[in-house]
């Protein structure tokens, strides 16, 4: 809306400029501040936060009328950990409607919804967020804690993170990162990040100032890849209250600033060397409204929780910034500053595999913070230590852009 308004402005003021008169154009000069992504992405957060604050407690007294509780796994299942829990019973799931509320809403507002990187992102988390719901739903109604199978749930997540892939894949002004791959596949000896263009089919990390490798056609498996683990991840290390708000809020803020440094010429191609494309700049704004919705969910979802995000909220999350690290041309840094998430996923794939193989554990449970649970960690304890973890990473993360 904002840029659209800015655009409508712009016109009425060159006009009156080319006939040296002063209109409302040049009265209503302030808005050309809605140019700049800094304060569009900054007030998207803000709104994104408002709307969370204020609508949180009718969408929380919404899911308890409806009865919508979060079904726990029995003492059978989990053990000692359902008597640390136990206080969690009837809490209201779901909650991650308001996060994708109000992060549509704020990104209808301050950002280009058009603008390709907007739309994939938007797409892909509302998309992400309907399997969540179904599964929450399916979860409510026979009170149980399996919602739907995982074979369906992986089935939709493959369609829809394939539909993303090709949608990067072959979107002109996506793949716009560079040259074509036959340009790349001539030789990689010299060739500079900021000196050449890359194709959507390189892989990129910060401390090589050249791809590491171009993957082409089958770059599109590999982006499907990055989006179902990465909303698998999110899914996982949502099991304590706010671990995965506060994790979120870490993730997307580090993928804001690299968007806003990517869609930046200069500080992307001749101070930083890393992948530039004049649109991806706008992302910015959608990843900035995903923070503020994350801060305003955990005013309500901080232990004590008044509301789980439940797979509503996890599967779409995750989805947003699995998608966000593709348009960023940074997947691979997604491994640090994700590091987190990526903790809890392996944690898991671990623990069965070792079960599997050896019929051994090698937690006391997985994912890994309940492993810290069961050691005796409060749950406090936990979750913010893990949220200090994020932190670290994310800032080392960043801090990889400019090594060289």
């Amino acid at each position: 809306m904002l840029p659209a308004i800015y655009d409508f402005w712009r016109q009425a003021f060159e006009a009156e400029l080319a006939s040296g008169q002063h209109g409302w154009a040049y009265m209503c000069s302030f808005l050309n501040l809605f140019q700049y992504i800094t304060f569009r992405a900054a007030s998207a957060g803000l709104l994104a936060f408002i709307l969370s604050v204020i609508c949180g407690p009718r969408v929380i007294r919404r899911l308890i009328s409806l009865k919508v509780g979060q079904p726990l796994r029995t003492a059978e299942e989990v053990h000692k950990l359902a008597e640390l829990h136990g206080g969690k019973v009837g809490t209201p799931t779901m909650g991650g409607a308001l996060i994708i509320g109000s992060v549509l809403v704020s990104t209808l507002i301050f950002a280009r919804p058009l603008n390709p990187f907007i739309a994939l992102c938007a797409c892909t988390m509302t998309a992400c967020g309907l399997l969540g719901f179904c599964d929450d739903y399916k979860k409510v109604k026979e009170k149980k804690s399996d919602g739907i199978s995982s074979r369906k749930k992986l089935a939709w997540q493959l369609g829809i993170s394939l539909v993303a892939a090709c949608f990067l894949y072959f979107k002109t002004e996506i793949s716009g990162f560079g040259a074509s791959p036959e340009q790349i596949s001539e030789g990689l000896a010299g060739y500079r990040l900021g000196a050449n263009p890359i194709g959507i089919g390189a892989i990129c990390f910060p401390l090589l100032k050249i791809p590491i490798i171009d993957l082409h056609w089958g770059i599109i498996p590999f982006f499907a890849l990055v989006i179902i683990g990465c909303s698998n991840a999110v899914n996982l290390t949502d099991g304590l209250d706010g671990l995965a708000t506060g994790t979120t809020i870490t993730v997307a803020l580090s993928y804001a600033l690299l968007a806003y440094l990517a869609g930046h010429f200069f500080m992307a191609t001749e101070y930083l060397v890393i992948p530039h494309n004049r649109y991806i700049g706008e992302l910015a704004v959608f990843l900035m409204a995903l923070v503020g919705a994350g801060f305003g969910f955990l005013w309500f979802n901080c232990h004590p929780a008044k509301v789980f995000m439940g797979d509503t909220g996890s599967l779409a999350i995750g989805g947003a910034l699995g998608t966000a690290a593709l348009c960023t041309k940074q997947e691979l840094l997604l491994v640090i500053i994700g590091g987190v998430f990526v903790m809890e996923a392996v944690s898991v794939i671990l623990q069965v595999g070792s079960y599997k193989l050896r019929k051994k554990r090698i937690f006391k449970m997985a994912p890994i913070h309940h492993h810290f649970e069961l050691l005796g960690w409060k749950e406090n304890q936990v979750i913010i230590r893990f949220w200090i973890i994020s932190i670290m990473l994310a800032l080392f993360g960043l801090a990889l852009l400019k090594i060289a």
